[in-house]
C-alpha cells in the first residue's frame, strides 16, 4: 500500500496549505505540504525529504498526528500519515505550489481541498 505523509505546520495560529498546479492531479486543490513515501523510506524520511523539495526547509522537530486509509475513485488504497511539524530550519520558499498560504484552521474547512484530507480536516476545523 502507498504511504503518503502531509505536514501540519503552525505559526501565530495560522497553518500553511498548498494549492496543487494545474497541470497536476486533482488541479487547483488545497493540501498540506508533503508527499508519497518512496520505496526503501520511513514515513519520517519521506516528510523530511519532501518539504525540502517543495518548501526548501529542512525540517528539526516533528510527530506523528494520526494516519488513515483512503481510497480515491478508480484507485489502489493509500495510507495517509499526518505530522506536526514544530520545528524547521531556513525560510519557506514555494517550490512546486501554485499558491501557498498561511490561514486560520477555523477557515480551512473553506478550501476545496484533496478528498484523502478532508478526514483530517473535520477534526481540525472545529464545529462548524
Amino acid at each position: 500500500m502507498v504511504q503518503v505523509v502531509a505536514a501540519i505546520m503552525e505559526r501565530d495560529g495560522l497553518i500553511l496549505i498548498g494549492q496543487r498546479t494545474p497541470e497536476q492531479s486533482h488541479p487547483l486543490k488545497w493540501e498540506f505540504p508533503g508527499g508519497k513515501v518512496e520505496a526503501g523510506e520511513t514515513p519520517e524520511q519521506a516528510l523530511v525529504r519532501e518539504l525540502e523539495e517543495e518548501l526548501g526547509i529542512l525540517v528539526r522537530d516533528f510527530s506523528e498526528i494520526t494516519r488513515y486509509q483512503f481510497t480515491y475513485p478508480g484507485k489502489d488504497r493509500i495510507e495517509l500519515i499526518f505530522f506536526r511539524v514544530s520545528q524547521h530550519a531556513e525560510d519557506i520558499q514555494n517550490r512546486i505550489f501554485h499558491d501557498l498560504r498561511w490561514e486560520p484552521k477555523e477557515k480551512l474547512c473553506e478550501f476545496d481541498f484533496v478528498e484523502g484530507d478532508r478526514d483530517f480536516l473535520r477534526g481540525l476545523c472545529g464545529p462548524g
